[in-house]
């Protein structure tokens, strides 16, 4: 990818005759999103776009249409939705639901650590999310907080590395994004298989961050060799996670802990993640709760 491969919209230019572009979100590899004014439902939505230069490619086409695939598989209210499919426009994209508020990533890079009437209800929304993919027989494999809408109830958005769980379970290369990969996404068929407690332990590196304001594992070494070294590439496969800060109730500590186990099959399934964290969230005194949904 060049930096000349953009669409290079501004506010006020046409996607298409019914989507305006109002700005540019970001991008990446394979495509660029656009927040834009669409005609037919008549508000803002999300407009996914390939980039130019993948246009014909088929592998930007086949990770389009997976996300397309994923997107139908899994409705639920705290997953973004697909509203229309526009893969075989000019300008191939995927039309998606607006999610209203700001991604968790910039709340933890501006005000660092969120406080237990924030990330409790979060973590349920986001086990929640992951319980239906399960149930739909789907795997994110990219849970992240530059991947969640805050909001009541939260938004699990980007489904660019969802997949079918057979397909997930067959990959041989590293799908995801390098700090939030579970061990077995890093080295899938040596470390284990990718799965729905890779989505587990994503959810409990989000909230670990959520909580702590920093990651419990070291950020992986610039430049050393996959095939040498894999733990200087990815600590997290030797490492154990940091402490959990004091201020994080022992009975939350431990269920994050718990999703960072290193074998898959020690992790809690997405419905015990929530069953964890409902009572410490019940247990909070009821006026801090304003403007969250009690659940």
């Amino acid at each position: 990818m060049t930096r000349e491969d953009s669409w290079g919209f501004e506010a006020g230019d046409q996607v298409t005759p019914e989507l305006g572009v109002v700005q540019r979100l970001g991008g990446g590899a394979s495509c660029e999103a656009y927040l834009a004014f669409d005609e037919v439902t008549h508000g803002p939505v999300v407009v996914k776009l390939l980039r130019p230069g993948r246009v014909g490619d088929p592998h930007g086409a086949r990770a389009l249409e997976r996300e397309a695939d994923a997107l139908r598989a899994v409705n639920h209210p705290v997953v973004v939705r697909l509203l229309r499919d526009g893969r075989y426009d000019a300008r191939p994209h995927l039309v998606l639901e607006a999610a209203d508020g700001p991604r968790l990533s910039s709340l933890l890079r501006r005000h660092g650590p969120l406080q237990p009437e924030q990330y409790l209800p979060l973590g349920i929304d986001l086990a929640s999310a992951a319980a239906y993919l399960r149930h739909v027989g789907h795997v994110h494999l990219d849970v992240k907080p530059g991947n969640v809408v805050m909001g009541a109830p939260a938004r699990l958005i980007d489904l660019s590395a969802a997949r079918p769980v057979a397909e997930a379970a067959a990959l041989r290369d590293v799908v995801g994004t390098d700090a939030y990969l579970a061990p077995e996404q890093c080295l899938p068929g040596r470390a284990g298989v990718p799965g729905h407690a890779s989505d587990v332990w994503g959810i409990g590196v989000t909230l670990f961050e959520a909580a702590a304001g920093y990651r419990p594992f070291d950020e992986g070494e610039p430049g050393a060799d996959v095939g040498t070294a894999p733990e200087r590439v990815w600590p997290q496969l030797v490492q154990a996670p940091y402490d959990v800060p004091r201020t994080v109730a022992p009975a939350v500590a431990d269920t994050l802990l718990a999703c960072l186990a290193k074998q898959p099959e020690d992790r809690p399934t997405p419905a015990e993640l929530s069953d964890a964290l409902a009572p410490a969230y019940a247990a909070l005194p009821k006026g801090r709760l304003a403007g969250f949904k009690v659940r």
